[in-house]
């Protein structure tokens, strides 16, 4: 089983955004009983909360479900739980860095550094910038393009035709 964490600051707008998008992909690619894929944030003031009504507005267009989600606060556990910590920011680079090193086989990284030619090294914070649309465009580019690295990295096949 692969599994992919999604991080952002407070686990509303940008990780349950990737994490749905992302969750869609490995679905419509027929990968999706080889991973387990989550969302959270660093910091705990949003817990329990549905995603933001922007991000609900971004996935309802798209007729991408993010039922059931909530949001959470990353865990220590979650840096032995996951393959793949993929970062919205540099904030959320630093602040994971500092809750504990990377275990052996764990990768943590943004999700734009795996965008070849990407004008952006960061996803944005809608929260604060209101632009729901940019933070789509850049995670559905992010997400697309962790995909292809994760399947070239661990070989991947689909399961079903």
């Amino acid at each position: 089983m692969i599994k992919v964490l999604f991080v952002c600051l407070g686990n509303i707008c940008r990780s349950p955004m990737a994490e749905a998008f992302f969750r869609d992909l490995v679905k419509r690619e027929g990968l999706e009983d080889q991973f387990i894929i989550d969302s959270g944030g660093m910091g705990s003031w949003h817990t329990g909360k549905p995603p933001h009504e922007g991000t609900r507005n971004i996935l309802k267009e798209r007729n991408i479900s993010y039922q059931g989600m909530k949001a959470r606060q990353v865990s220590l556990e979650d840096f032995d739980q996951f393959d793949y910590i993929v970062a919205m920011d540099d904030h959320n680079i630093n602040d994971l860095k500092s809750l504990k090193d990377a275990p052996e086989g764990v990768e943590i990284m943004k999700l734009m550094e795996v965008v070849e030619n990407s004008s952006e090294e960061n996803v944005p914070d809608p929260y604060y910038t209101g632009d729901f649309n940019q933070t789509a465009m850049l995670v559905d580019q992010g997400c697309k393009a962790l995909l292809e690295k994760i399947k070239k990295e661990k070989q991947l096949v689909k399961s079903r035709m």
